[in-house]
């Protein structure tokens, strides 16, 4: 006998404005005991001022599974594409917002 799998499907609409995308090349992550909070930026080179282009809020259970999920599709890019290289972090410039940051 086949078993039935319990599986619920969720509809996901995406507008036309969402679909487009927004550029971001830095994003600076902070936390509270309750949630993540991650700030996407467009930051130019020789702009000394930069800008947060969305902002998503997270419980910590979904930036966990969201952690989880960026990891799986980046190690299923580089074994396509090959190693993504990074930047150093002394180059980057330093961001103080208060409290725990970190960058990506």
């Amino acid at each position: 006998m086949e078993e039935k799998k319990n599986t619920k499907q969720i509809n996901i609409e995406l507008s036309d404005e969402m679909a487009e995308g927004i550029y971001s090349n830095l994003a600076i992550i902070t936390h509270s005991h309750a949630e993540f909070i991650i700030d996407f930026v467009k930051l130019m080179p020789g702009t000394p001022k930069a800008k947060v282009k969305s902002r998503i809020i997270l419980t910590p259970e979904h930036a966990k599974r969201l952690y989880h999920a960026l990891s799986d599709n980046i190690r299923k890019f580089e074994s396509l594409h090959g190693h993504i290289k990074e930047t150093k972090p002394d180059m980057m410039p330093p961001f103080t917002m208060g409290g725990p940051t970190a960058q990506a």
